[in-house]
């Protein structure tokens, strides 16, 4: 027989399976003899009251063995000679796009501008060491996209459940640990993704799709109001009338070329701010009420949102246990990301720190129409450039200096490994949005005790947190509403805020696409 039971345990017996085991027996008057098996469905950590408490929602095996169910992969098809479907861009949408092409019959081929996961590495090693910006080749650009070298984390708010599922089993199918299904907030790591990353690759050129590195789209042939074809930057051009636009959130070059051939964009509120720093011995301590986590506690994360003057400030990409890296796509800017490995073993922690947006704020570059909160945020980043020395190192500031608008005489070493400046807060934000950072550490204070410190070290700037630029679709067909056979996909697009939700968005997008396609009978 099988029960399921939803249980509430310390730490120690949530880390013991002998001590689970006996817990679950007395608890419900079971022989501890007859439990064959038990499955951890679901675990989330409770850490309202002193007293810890790991909730688990379990499946308990009486008196039957439990056989092992391994997460198979679809029964993808060989689609070497099927229908072709172009998809710009090898993130997790443009990815889970072609996965979802070859499992419904059709062939896509993968334009990605950035290299393969193991090359990128020599291109960040220059970022961070020799502040060297590839523009093609970063964090942001090449295979499985921003999230593959920024952490990993596969939480999301999304509402379809079920899809969010369907995500992680094709994950796990691909190597993940199946971890990922039972952790409230699953997280792969940064040092474990690329290899997962890899394997889809393998499976999609095993099964007849193609994908081409270092390949950047520079122009679309459009006729009539319907898309015809690609131009890439070597000059040649694919024939093509279906296109998925999968080209992630920092593809200015891709918003500039809609807006300059006419097609239809629109400005989005986004949320930008700061990255700050702790370490994670001090969260651990605020979040956990305790001095020391102990050895069955992960390292603590928090999520943080406070109404500042009626806008928003939350915690964004919170990284237990990681590091700060350097995300800018182009020569002459900085920008800020977090990551932890998969163990979250760093001393520190960091999380963004934004504030809500609105189109409004962008009236200074209204000029640039639809653009203008994406020059807002390039106006930014550069000025984070010139403040920061014109070198890959970012302004930065003690927390409690940055609250009380004092310039820091010095700062830590932090885990930036490009490097800091100490910088006025002030002087790299307009007024607003440094007024309602300075409140908002404190109204964070009031809930952690203990957050605002001096130890603690604000990077800025945090300003990659979604796109500022919306591509609009039909909310049926998903094809753009001007262009024919263009499906704009993930967070480039706008729709999409995360590898999970990117990738359901690959998905969605993908089977709009193939719906379309009439399919030769033999």
């Amino acid at each position: 027989m099988r029960y399921e039971f939803t249980i509430q345990v310390s730490p120690e017996i949530a880390a013991h399976p002998d001590q689970l085991k006996t817990f679950i027996a007395r608890k419900n008057g079971i022989s501890i003899d007859e439990i064959k098996h038990i499955q951890i469905l679901k675990r989330s950590i409770d850490a309202r009251q002193k007293a810890i408490k790991v909730n688990l929602k379990l499946k308990v095996y009486v008196q039957e063995d439990f056989i092992d169910q391994p997460i198979e992969l679809p029964d993808y098809p060989d689609v070497t000679h099927a229908p072709e479907i172009v998809i710009i861009g090898a993130g997790p949408a443009g990815l889970f796009a072609a996965l979802r092409c070859i499992e419904l019959g059709c062939k896509p081929i993968v334009l990605e501008r950035g290299k393969d996961v193991r090359s990128r590495r020599r291109d960040l090693k220059a970022i961070n060491r020799d502040h060297i910006v590839n523009e093609d080749s970063n964090y942001c650009f090449g295979e499985g996209g921003a999230g593959t070298y920024s952490d990993g984390k596969l939480y999301t708010r999304s509402k379809k459940r079920g899809d969010v599922q369907r995500i992680l089993e094709l994950l796990v199918g691909f190597g993940a640990t199946d971890q990922i299904l039972v952790e409230a907030h699953p997280h792969i790591g940064t040092n474990k993704l690329p290899g997962i990353i890899t394997t889809i690759r393998e499976k999609i050129i095993e099964k007849g799709g193609e994908i081409h590195f270092e390949t950047r789209v520079i122009d679309f042939e459009i006729k009539n109001s319907e898309i015809y074809g690609v131009t890439l930057q070597n000059g040649s051009t694919i024939a093509t009338n279906k296109v998925i636009l999968a080209t992630g959130h920092s593809a200015r070059d891709i918003f500039e070329l809609l807006y300059h051939k006419k097609v239809v964009i629109e400005a989005k509120p986004f949320a930008l701010g700061v990255r700050v720093e702790h370490s994670q011995r001090l969260i651990d301590q605020i979040q956990y009420k305790c001095e020391v986590r102990g050895p069955y506690l992960p390292p603590s994360p928090y999520s943080l949102v406070k109404q500042i003057g009626g806008r928003g400030m939350y915690s964004f990409c919170m990284c237990p246990g990681g590091v700060i890296a350097p995300c800018a796509t182009s020569p002459g800017e900085v920008v800020t990301n977090g990551w932890s490995p998969s163990k979250r073993d760093q001393p520190t922690s960091n999380s963004g720190i934004v504030v809500e947006l609105r189109n409004e704020d962008f009236k200074e570059f209204s000029k640039y129409g639809p653009l203008s909160g994406m020059y807002f945020q390039k106006s930014i980043e550069q000025l984070a450039w010139q403040i920061g020395g014109e070198t890959q190192k970012v302004p930065a500031q003690r927390l409690v200096d940055m609250v009380e608008g004092k310039l820091s005489k010095d700062l830590p070493v932090t885990s930036y490994t490009p490097g800091v400046t100490s910088a006025d807060m002030g002087a790299v934000f307009p007024k607003f949005i440094h007024h309602t950072l300075q409140e908002g550490f404190k109204a964070f204070d009031k809930s952690m005790r203990g957050y605002l410190t001096n130890d603690a070290v604000v990077h800025a700037p945090e300003s990659r947190t979604s796109s500022p630029v919306r591509i609009p679709r039909d909310l049926k067909t998903l094809e753009h509403l001007q262009i024919k056979g263009l499906y704009p996909c993930g967070e480039g697009a706008g729709y999409a805020g995360g590898i999970i939700s990117a990738a359901i968005d690959g998905e969605k997008c993908a089977q709009a696409c193939v719906e379309t396609i009439k399919f030769k009978t033999v």
